[in-house]
């Protein structure tokens, strides 16, 4: 069945940097394009980053743009997402997500905190 497990969350200052991964199995992976959404506490969950099935593009949710980079390793059935620059509003559970025959598919999430 599909999986997707995400890590490296975390808590972090004001100005600091975190590098999420998602694992992902139960599905060819290089066929697929990825998300990143989150869900800041009180908010809906949003998009925040996009990746093609070969990475040869991306797109980011205009908050984030300049900040953070979404990539793939298609060898190692993962995606990125390297946080820089982070701000308390980017406090949230970050989830990654694939679209597989018209369905969701999501993580469980990990947790990034900005706070000083």
């Amino acid at each position: 069945q599909v999986q997707l497990v995400e890590s490296g969350g975390g808590s972090v200052q004001p100005g600091g940097s975190l590098r999420l991964s998602c694992a992902a199995s139960g599905f060819t992976f290089m066929n697929y394009a990825m998300r990143w959404y989150r869900q800041g506490p009180g908010k809906e969950r949003e998009l925040v980053a996009f990746i093609t099935f070969n990475g040869g593009s991306t797109n980011y949710a205009d908050s984030v743009k300049g900040r953070f980079t979404i990539s793939r390793d298609n060898a190692k059935s993962t995606v990125y997402l390297q946080m820089n620059s982070l701000k308390p509003e980017d406090t949230a559970v970050y989830y990654c997500n694939v679209v597989l025959r018209s369905s969701n598919y999501w993580g469980q999430g990990t947790q990034v905190t900005v706070s000083s």
